[in-house]
């Protein structure tokens, strides 16, 4: 198994526009796209392990993990759901960036669809970089924002002297002082969540993307169905060509969720990280087996019955997790097509006399940062 994984080659582009047939194209496709580590932190003798960002539950801990890194891009084909069928699932190298790697996926599904798609993104996309590194790309992008960040405004008009302005007036998302009136503003009642106050600013961008404009948008939850459920302003950023209407827009965002989903899903049910597998490459190969298995379970939905434990409830719309529950019976009727294995004696074993080599051991990398440090010079 571990030579097969070793040798063998998918076709990841003949994968992506097979997955791509299948999103209709009567409705615009709801992207998501994320990346997660694969901890391997105790894989001295792996390449190209890097620091990769991973949560902990344990207070005081810093968020990062050792491992390598995966970026994910997938189609969210339902409103309501934990539904995500990932087109590209690829390992981030040593001397790629996340940010890099999911701006090149973009730029290669949006080449497969018909339809201008829309994009969502977590707030780590949420920055003028990415901006500019997916400009060209049609498609369209909703990005959350960290409540840190400094926007600013349309410059004003030109008066004669000097270089043109390229900023306006700054807008701190943490400081109200500096918002000014919203351009559009409405109080949605929703069932789930209460009623939500949604404010929108127009024409707002980056300082290092100016010529970049965006929509922004300031989600509050007034009066929360359950007390103590009241959670920080949410704080969104359109930009593209035509944007849908703000009372659908906020709730757009919350698809994005699906893929924190596949993610728990493919590591606790599809045995993603479970193997320890020695080289990047064999790596590579068993991740590109999740889309498949996902993309077979999404087209088996409708064929599986449902097959719940003696301590579940049966749900009238299944799950990733029920429709693999219940995919025993589909392997069942079609067979294998792989031959019964046949005996072929005892190995030799290793030779007498041969020492036997330790495999070589791989320093853990560390990827440089683009940030340029002020160095400040001391007084006498």
């Amino acid at each position: 198994m571990y030579e097969a994984l070793q040798d063998s080659r998918p076709q990841r582009q003949k994968l992506m526009k097979l997955y791509s047939e299948q999103i209709p194209a009567s409705v615009r496709p709801i992207l998501a796209g994320d990346h997660t580590i694969w901890p391997r932190p105790e894989a001295v003798t792996l390449q190209e392990r890097t620091i990769e960002h991973c949560c902990t539950a344990v207070p005081g801990n810093r968020p990062i993990g050792i491992g390598q890194g995966y970026s994910t891009i997938a189609w969210i084909p339902e409103e309501s759901g934990s539904w995500a069928l990932p087109l590209r699932h690829e390992r981030i190298t040593s001397w790629q960036t996340p940010i890099e790697k999911a701006a090149w996926q973009l730029r290669q599904v949006c080449c497969e669809l018909p339809v201008r798609p829309i994009s969502l993104w977590d707030c780590e996309y949420g920055c003028a970089p990415f901006v500019l590194k997916t400009a060209d790309i049609p498609a369209d992008k909703l990005m959350r924002l960290r409540s840190n960040l400094c926007l600013w405004t349309a410059p004003p008009p030109y008066g004669g002297k000097g270089r043109p302005r390229k900023h306006g007036q700054k807008f701190k998302l943490n400081d109200s002082s500096t918002w000014g009136e919203a351009d559009e503003h409405l109080e949605v009642d929703d069932p789930k969540l209460g009623l939500q106050r949604i404010r929108l600013w127009s024409n707002l961008h980056f300082r290092g993307a100016a010529s970049h404009p965006m929509q922004l948008l300031r989600v509050e939850r007034i009066e929360p169905r359950r007390a103590g459920c009241l959670a920080k302003p949410l704080w969104l950023a359109w930009i593209g060509e035509k944007m849908p209407p703000l009372s659908q827009l906020w709730q757009l965002y919350l698809r994005r969720f699906a893929v924190d989903h596949w993610y728990r899903f493919a590591k606790q049910r599809l045995h993603w990280t479970l193997p320890k597998l020695s080289t990047p490459k064999q790596c590579e190969r068993w991740s590109d087996l999740m889309p498949l298995m996902s993309w077979e379970l999404w087209l088996a939905r409708d064929i599986v019955a449902d097959n719940p434990l003696p301590w579940q409830k049966s749900i009238p719309k299944l799950t990733p997790g029920r429709v693999a529950q219940a995919f025993a019976g589909i392997l069942a009727a079609i067979d294998t097509p792989a031959r019964p294995p046949k005996p072929r004696g005892k190995s030799p074993g290793w030779p007498q006399g041969q020492s036997r080599q330790p495999r070589t051991r791989y320093p853990l990398v560390k990827k440089g940062s683009n940030r340029v440090i002020k160095r400040r010079n001391k007084s006498a």
